[in-house]
């Protein structure tokens, strides 16, 4: 039994270290299509893009696959691929679509969610403050899309999570030509995530209604 788990280990070694790599590789492009370095509309290698990291290509297209499903970009056969470029009127059907889910599911807990549940979401709330001073815009997006995650969850429906959470990433790769997002402009709208938990925890559902209107309005600017 043990000679047998010893042999196991190289190969298990081994699948960690590519799905490592791929992970590293995938936070890596998502940093680059954030803060504009992939940008919309240019076609990219898996072997120039693996010779870029240091990394094989086989990672980088494993990563690419990914943010093709998230939206971010689209297979080219033979080619490699492409950075998807949005519209504008396309990112404001998101924050619609965005809207239209988390609105009334967010009316609906904070008139039932307790206080102290939602205290226990501050630390969620602070991580966008945080990155958002710090003018980390990967940091941000992700720690963004944990707080909506962290107060939907709160709903008991694991669909509306996923479902949330897609627009939600998809909402955020930038549209072509869009400058980089300033400091001031994280800040901003992390402070509406702070807002909105004080609202919450009043109970104030129409402040809790216009400040997620006014989030998803923001977004889609």
């Amino acid at each position: 039994m043990h000679d047998t788990a010893r042999a196991l280990v190289p190969e298990q070694r081994r699948k960690v270290l590519r799905h490592s790599v791929r992970g590293q590789i995938l936070d890596a492009l998502r940093a680059a299509l954030l803060e504009g370095e992939l940008a919309p509309g240019e076609i990219h290698s898996g072997p120039a893009l693996g010779e870029r990291f240091g990394v094989s290509a086989t990672p980088v297209r494993e990563a690419m696959q990914q943010l093709a499903v998230e939206g971010a970009v689209e297979c080219l056969p033979n080619r490699g691929f492409r950075v998807v470029s949005r519209t504008p009127r396309e990112a404001a059907e998101l924050a619609e679509v965005r809207a239209m889910l988390e609105v009334p599911a967010m009316l609906r807990l904070a008139a039932a969610v307790p206080e102290e549940t939602w205290e226990g979401l501050r630390p969620a709330a602070e991580a966008t403050v945080e990155a958002a001073a710090a003018g980390d815009l990967p940091g941000y997006a992700e720690a963004d899309r944990a707080f909506h995650r962290e107060v939907l969850a709160l709903a008991g429906n694991g669909q509306l999570v996923q479902v949330a959470e897609e627009l939600h990433r998809r909402a955020q790769w930038p549209l072509p030509g869009a400058p980089r997002v300033r400091r001031a402009d994280l800040v901003a709208d992390a402070a509406q995530h702070t807002a909105l938990l004080e609202a919450l925890i009043a109970r104030d559902l129409p402040v809790v209604e216009s400040l997620v209107r006014a989030h998803f309005a923001g977004s889609a600017a």
